[in-house]
């Protein structure tokens, strides 16, 4: 299986909407707080403006910076445009505010979405997004242990929002240490799971109610453009830096405050390279970093191996088109077969990640470091581990009999290890958990 890359996308039922442009400059505030009166207006008012056929009734409660972004007759056009498509807005419902934005689901005629606003000190709009709403699956209803808490959080960047989940002890005393939890590769949400990859394994989840349970807070999130992470970044402007800065925003954001003895990074996958450069570059605010089933190589290795388990024809094309992309060249001609991974849109990413060497990123790091990595992993090898494991050697390295990339136990068996990627439900692997909590107890 090839690892679970495939950036994140606009979902089809977006394709032809028009999403309003959000501007804001600053980092929203660490914990959610009650709908605040002024917000209850703004809302009010948009959707009695939007169904009056009235926008510039809206924009003219625009900011100035708001205005230059989106002048009215702009806006009055794509709202026009976007009326034609959604229809009437019938109900706007509060979920959630974390200053300066808050998150209302938006339920037109022909489809339901989140309305994102913001607004300045003047009560003037500085950001208006709508957003895909996705109802929660099955694999997000799972109740967490009853001695934890769950709070949601939000980071506002240049391009968007990135929306996580704040896990704590309810009975935590003083300062506690915190992991922020960065995902693999693909449209991967802060639980684990993947309805476009087919993934259901709550791993993140998991993994925060077990650093929880042993008195460790986390903060695990969606990536960008996956479920309640907004942004108006287009596939084709995606880079590999846009999650390392996301990742490095969250950072600082729980430095904020000194509410946390110890911040370590905890990267997934793909997350584990995320994971050093956001520590690499915050490293006077990360004390530990741990790598969990982390590719030891460029990107354009790791991939063009996993790609031997294809047709022969589908591994050849695929490297001579990585060939053209380390030459710095875009291949707009690809076979259909290889979308998935090596499409037009996403190939200005791939140039963006390969150009990184894991193993001597990691060498950089200049704070304590685990590597873990499981033996029935489908995707990434103990010989990836040992390379990281060569680039840093001061680092703890685990090897764990057993494990898979999702990691679960599993089989070396193909059929069976896959069939874990759809067990919600099964526990992480036991070792993993005793590993990752005692390195982290064990930071001075």
């Amino acid at each position: 299986m090839i690892e679970n890359f495939h950036p994140p996308l606009i979902p089809d039922n977006m394709k032809k909407i028009v999403v309003f442009i959000v501007i804001v400059f600053f980092a929203a505030r660490l914990f959610a707080q009650d709908e605040p009166p002024q917000y209850k207006v703004a809302a009010a008012r948009f959707e009695k403006f939007y169904n009056a056929n009235m926008p510039d009734s809206i924009s003219k409660k625009f900011s100035p910076e708001m205005k230059a972004a989106l002048p009215p007759e702009k806006f009055k056009e794509t709202t026009t445009l976007l009326k034609s498509q959604l229809g009437t807005l019938q109900k706007t419902g509060f979920l959630k505010y974390n200053s300066p934005l808050a998150v209302y689901k938006a339920t037109f005629q022909n489809g339901v979405f989140l309305l994102n606003i913001s607004l300045n000190n003047k009560n003037e709009l500085i950001g208006l997004v709508l957003s895909p709403y996705q109802e929660t699956s099955k694999t997000d209803q799972i109740k967490i242990d009853p001695s934890l808490t769950e709070s949601p959080v939000l980071l506002k960047t240049l391009s968007g929002t990135i929306s996580g989940t704040l896990t704590m002890p309810k009975n935590a005393a003083g300062k506690i240490p915190v992991v922020l939890i960065i995902a693999g590769s693909g449209p991967v949400d802060r639980n684990g799971n993947s309805p476009k990859l087919g993934l259901a394994t709550n791993d993140y989840l998991l993994m925060a109610e077990a650093l929880g349970k042993n008195g460790i807070a986390s903060l695990r999130y969606d990536k960008r453009m996956i479920g309640e992470s907004v942004g108006t970044v287009k596939e084709e402007n995606l880079k590999f830096d846009d999650y390392v800065d996301d990742a490095i925003g969250l950072i600082n954001l729980l430095k904020e405050g000194d509410r946390f003895s110890k911040i370590i990074v905890l990267g997934h996958s793909e997350g584990s390279l995320v994971g050093i450069l956001a520590s690499n570059a915050s490293e006077t605010n990360v004390n530990g970093f741990i790598s969990v089933a982390g590719a030891g190589r460029p990107a354009d290795e790791l991939l063009t191996e996993q790609m031997k388990a294809q047709p022969q024809y589908l591994a050849d094309a695929f490297k001579n088109i990585m060939d053209s992309l380390r030459r710095g060249r875009v291949q707009k001609k690809v076979d259909p077969s290889l979308y998935f991974i090596i499409r037009p849109s996403i190939q200005g990413y791939l140039m963006s990640w390969c150009r990184f060497d894991p193993q001597r990123e990691i060498k950089k790091l200049k704070i304590p470091v685990l590597i873990i990595q499981g033996t029935t992993d489908l995707q990434v090898t103990v010989a990836d581990a040992d390379k990281l494991k060569k680039g840093k050697s001061s680092a703890n390295e685990i090897i764990i009999h057993g494990m898979n990339h999702v990691l679960k136990d599993a089989p070396p068996e193909r059929d069976k290890n896959m069939a874990t990627y759809n067990q919600p439900d099964l526990p992480l692997n036991s070792e993993l958990v005793t590993g990752v909590i005692d390195f982290i107890h064990g930071l001075k």
